[in-house]
């Protein structure tokens, strides 16, 4: 069959990605002048400007040299922001979602007959009922948050 190794029945597509090191701790060429109190204060700082996590993280690997914040500090950004409880309105990934649904309904708006559009919207609402459900199960929502489109477009256009 087209697409699977001979030996091992395995597909031979998406295989280019990069892996993170396994090692904990920092790695042994990083010389900090910052202590990782510092490092949290300073991801604190950057998520109370209104950057996102992921933000945070490539500011923190562009501007300052530290490449995986895990590492320095033994803590992920989100559970640094959650212990000096800076917090977003909502999770990212669901926040990326929402914005993309807000930025199809414009499209709509201004192509009603885009049917490929609207299947496309129809797509993305459904993913983010499907988290919104996941993130109210384990807690990271209030269990009687809801998804509309008018409260996605005002916490995208606040946070983005």
């Amino acid at each position: 069959m087209i697409g699977f190794d001979s030996m091992n029945k395995k597909r031979k597509k998406g295989q280019s990605h990069s892996t993170r090191p396994a090692i904990a701790g920092p790695p042994r060429w990083l010389k900090l002048d910052m202590s990782p109190e510092d490092i949290e204060l300073l991801v604190v700082e950057l998520a109370k400007k209104g950057y996102t996590p992921s933000m945070i993280g490539i500011i923190l690997r562009d501007q300052f040299g530290i490449p995986l914040v895990k590492q320095v500090t033994g803590k992920k950004i989100t559970q640094i922001l959650e212990k000096y409880n800076v917090k977003l309105p909502v999770p990212e990934d669901l926040l990326h979602l929402m914005r993309r649904a807000v930025n199809l309904r414009r499209h709509l708006e201004e192509h009603p007959k885009d049917y490929h559009a609207k299947k496309g919207l129809i797509e993305i609402e459904s993913k983010i009922h499907r988290l919104v459900k996941y993130y109210k199960r384990v807690g990271k929502l209030p269990s009687d948050w809801r998804y509309t489109p008018e409260t996605a477009k005002l916490i995208v256009s606040t946070y983005m």
